[in-house]
């Protein structure tokens, strides 16, 4: 039973991913058949992080009150619609308003599950748990080029909603394997809300620096597509397959971060991943072929892969596994705060400056991380330190 709960929760975070890379790989025919400039992308995923804003913030509230398994078996099959309603879309609007129920499935799927793998288990399955994530971001641009090749970028949506609803429809068949865990979240842990939490010490240093993190991840997530597009002149069906290389990267990275995360630690984890993620940048600066810049986007990949989950996983040693579910919603919305604004704001940039600025971008909000994460390891060592029993 053990197993099958793990299997079941790493299924679900497939689940997560699936459409995370759809709109990346599609949007350069996207924006053409919908009569919209290539920046208005920005429009789409500030909607959908603004609802996972909105769900991360609660996901602390919902997760105690009805538990995390239904609230992942909801978030999926919310997602699921949203992506149905993608793939029925031929106007910019209906984009938007279809992103809407997506942003808020995905923030409450993605909070409860990093919180309940961060309470309940090992370093490694936190990071198995987001490389389960990069399969389904692996799987989704392919499933676009095919869809482009074949038909229309419509249908690589209606094909990632089937998928979806099977996902959905197998948690609902399995609920009462979550009872393995007995101890429920909702009475071990402890509401924070938003104002308690900023007040931890450590806290607004960590949302800073997830903020930078995620920023950096989704800007080369959501451009990586039109990048090989405008600057290294790919075509469009060629560029939805190469923008799987940083996904193929981070879920390679997390995987083998799964066997050295016990061993070198969190904090370790995160240096390491920032300086491949940096190699990586660099690589994209060196004006050769087009094979330089794929084995630069394979590099980010692998240094970003490590980050994430170690970031959330040190949460509880940090701040206490009683304000676990509270922080880890706002890091949640932290993040998406991250992924809503920075991604656009390069589009916009790159409107006036062009698209090889890219490397650039990224390492702003990649120095940015390094220094708030680093702080924020001192600050809650220091503060551990001044709170342990004086012999």
């Amino acid at each position: 039973m053990y197993s099958l709960l793990l299997a079941l929760i790493y299924l679900a975070f497939i689940s997560l991913g699936l459409p995370d890379s759809l709109l990346g790989a599609g949007w350069p025919v996207m924006h053409l058949d919908l009569g919209v400039e290539v920046s208005y992308m920005g429009i789409v995923t500030m909607v959908i992080s603004g609802g996972t804003i909105v769900s991360s913030l609660l996901s602390d509230r919902l997760t105690r009150k009805f538990g995390a398994r239904w609230v992942t078996v909801v978030s999926v099959f919310l997602t699921a619609a949203a992506l149905f309603g993608f793939s029925f879309s031929d106007r910019f609007w209906m984009l938007i308003l279809f992103s809407i129920p997506y942003g808020l499935g995905a923030g409450a799927i993605d909070a409860a599950l990093n919180n309940y793998i961060a309470l309940h288990y090992s370093a490694r399955h936190m990071s198995w748990l987001h490389c389960f994530w990069g399969v389904g971001t692996i799987v989704s641009p392919f499933i676009m080029s095919y869809a482009l090749t074949s038909s229309t970028w419509n249908d690589g949506y209606r094909i990632v909603g089937y998928i979806q609803l099977g996902i959905g429809t197998l948690l609902l068949a399995t609920l009462s394997v979550w009872k393995i865990n007995k101890t429920p979240e909702a009475q071990s842990q402890k509401s924070l809300g938003l104002i308690g939490a900023v007040k931890i010490k450590g806290v607004p240093l960590i949302l800073l620096g997830f903020f930078a993190y995620c920023a950096a991840e989704a800007t080369s997530m959501q451009w990586a597509s039109t990048y090989f597009v405008e600057v290294r002149q790919i075509s469009e069906a060629q560029a939805a397959q190469l923008a799987s290389l940083f996904y193929i990267g981070i879920t390679a990275g997390r995987f083998v971060s799964g066997f050295l995360s016990g061993k070198l630690g969190d904090r370790r984890m995160i240096v390491i991943g920032a300086c491949i993620l940096t190699c990586g940048i660099v690589l994209l600066f060196i004006p050769a072929d087009v094979e330089v810049a794929i084995a630069g986007f394979i590099v980010i990949g692998l240094g970003c892969a490590p980050i994430y989950p170690s970031i959330i996983h040190s949460t509880p040693a940090n701040f206490g596994a009683e304000n676990s579910g509270a922080i880890i919603g706002i890091q949640m919305a932290s993040a998406y705060v991250g992924s809503t604004f920075i991604p656009p704001l390069f589009g916009l940039i790159a409107n006036r400056l062009g698209f090889n600025i890219l490397p650039v971008y990224l390492l702003i909000f990649v120095a940015l991380m390094i220094a708030m994460t680093e702080l924020t390891f001192a600050v809650t060592k220091k503060a551990r330190r001044s709170v342990a029993p004086q012999e």
